[in-house]
């Protein structure tokens, strides 16, 4: 894992639904050459390869937020939460407001000291943001307005020399994955068409690839995300023992022969590969319900949807080389 270009692609904010700023960054980290295809809803896709069967593979570039809803009497923000975001990792937040133009502005959500509490409530209906103004119109005065969306502020660490913890592995981290799989792909002779689809919107619905399914038909569809681990709901599977097959989420199974195939052509490739059931839904959804066949690749991933989100860096590279791997020699 090259830890420059996941910090390119990490610190870059993108809120559900704003995704135009990582968009400019994905489509700048393309090789020299390559031109993509942005669709109506700012989905990016491109296909390289020549031949009769295709396979592709999907990341979503779009994080989790806040949506500024109002601007106060006394110049605070309220806001609504933007995909899956626990109520208590909001309370003594730095935050990076971002506003029409792209500037980003600094804020924070406070809290009342314990000592001088009467009840706590910690619901994010009873928190707003605080970006140091005391009326609407010093908060306008900055250029922040209804709409504009704040993410948490990002600080990567990096964990006994084998595990990187920053906010936005996922799905930064499955975008990256696309990035480097792409690099690797030019100079290889295919014989067989791979597109590449990172999407908009799925923390809210998976809308992006529910319009690509519309259009794209490939034989196998693999959605590149992350596996919420390290529960006793998830079993065994933990960061460091390799990518995970996620054959069944809240919403989908993976189809169970294509599942058992990889398990089988991993092995012969030593390629350590985990298996496993979580929560939540991957884009790989919409393509499934179109009948394509359909397995999300992940890596497990402690911490999910938290400022510490924490992966293992060989899981990527071995992540990287399976899909290189299905890319060139894979059965379709």
């Amino acid at each position: 894992m090259n830890l420059d270009r996941l910090t390119e692609v990490v610190f870059v904010p993108g809120m559900t639904g704003r995704e135009e700023m990582i968009r400019a960054k994905i489509i700048e980290m393309l090789p020299e050459g390559v031109e993509p295809f942005v669709d109506d809803l700012g989905n990016v896709v491109l296909e390289v390869g020549n031949g009769d069967s295709t396979i592709a593979f999907a990341a979503h570039m779009d994080e989790i937020g806040l949506l500024v809803t109002g601007v106060n009497s006394d110049g605070s923000l309220s806001f609504k939460k933007v995909g899956g975001i626990a109520d208590e990792l909001l309370v003594g937040r730095h935050l990076d407001v971002i506003t029409s133009s792209g500037e980003s502005i600094d804020g924070v959500i406070g809290m009342t000291p314990p000592h001088l509490r009467e009840k706590t409530d910690l619901s994010w209906q009873n928190q707003v943001i605080d970006v140091g103004t005391s009326s609407k119109e010093e908060t306008a005065s900055l250029g922040i307005e209804v709409l504009d969306y704040a993410v948490f502020r990002k600080q990567i660490s990096i964990l006994n020399d084998k595990y990187v913890a920053v906010r936005s592995l996922d799905d930064r981290s499955g975008c990256l994955a696309l990035l480097d799989l792409l690099d690797m792909l030019m100079e290889t002779d295919l014989d067989r068409r791979i597109v590449f689809a990172w999407t908009v919107q799925e923390e809210i619905g998976l809308i992006g690839a529910r319009a690509l399914s519309e259009r794209l038909k490939p034989n196998l569809f693999f959605p590149v995300d992350s596996f919420a681990c390290c529960s006793r709901l998830t079993g065994d599977v933990k960061p460091g023992n390799g990518p995970v097959l996620r054959m069944s989420d809240t919403s989908s199974l993976g189809d169970y022969g294509l599942g058992k195939r990889l398990m089988e052509f991993s092995r012969e490739r030593d390629i350590p590969l985990q298996m496993g059931v979580t929560g939540g839904g991957t884009d790989g959804i919409p393509f499934q319900q179109k009948g394509k066949k359909m397995v999300p690749l992940a890596m497990a991933v402690k911490y999910l949807h938290s400022e510490t989100e924490y992966i293992s860096m060989e899981d990527y590279d071995n992540l990287v080389r399976l899909m290189f791997l299905i890319s060139t020699e894979f059965t379709v």
